[in-house]
């Protein structure tokens, strides 16, 4: 049965740990679909920090935008993250908030026509001020209306809050 789950939060606020704890709950063997670009030293670290916390039961795929051409069908499946997957959107269609968004949802769509079990992590960027760099300020946008689009979806929402996970959706 197709069940979405999204996990939300900001910054080191525990989400991916919490979603992987969940994801391990739920299967013996989920799938760790990873959506990073690798932009830099610092990054590629923080990707094999990422990575080194994973044991050998997680089956790990790399996919920076088509979710859907991974037929994943009655697996757990964590997606880490939506805020770096809306980031190569926005950048490889030259920051159109409305290309972007549009392109994001579409994918959204085709990838949980699956019947799985989806654990979508994000961050809540615009929870803070707003930005004086207009690129940044189109993304939050764009950011924030996917997390709007992928909630109204999901069968439960969690947001985390230093390390506590606080349903707001069930």
């Amino acid at each position: 049965m197709k069940r979405i789950i999204l996990i939300t939060g900001g910054a080191r606020s525990g989400k991916s740990t919490h979603a992987e704890e969940l994801a391990l709950s739920l299967s013996p063997n989920p799938v760790y679909l990873a959506t990073a670009r690798i932009w830099d030293e610092e990054f590629r670290q923080r990707v094999i920090r990422h990575q080194e916390r994973r044991g050998p039961e997680w089956t790990n795929i790399e996919e920076e935008k088509e979710l859907s051409r991974h037929r994943l069908e009655g697996r757990v499946i964590l997606i880490d993250c939506v805020t770096l997957w809306c980031t190569n959107f926005f950048f490889d269609l030259k920051s159109d908030i409305d290309g972007a968004l549009t392109a994001a949802k579409e994918e959204f769509d085709r990838f949980t026509a699956q019947d799985a079990t989806f654990i979508f992590v994000t961050n809540e960027i615009g929870m803070g001020a707003t930005s004086d760099n207009e690129l940044q300020r189109k993304f939050t946008d764009m950011q924030g209306w996917m997390n709007q689009y992928i909630a109204a979806r999901a069968d439960e929402v969690i947001l985390m809050v230093s390390g506590i996970p606080v349903k707001i959706k069930e």
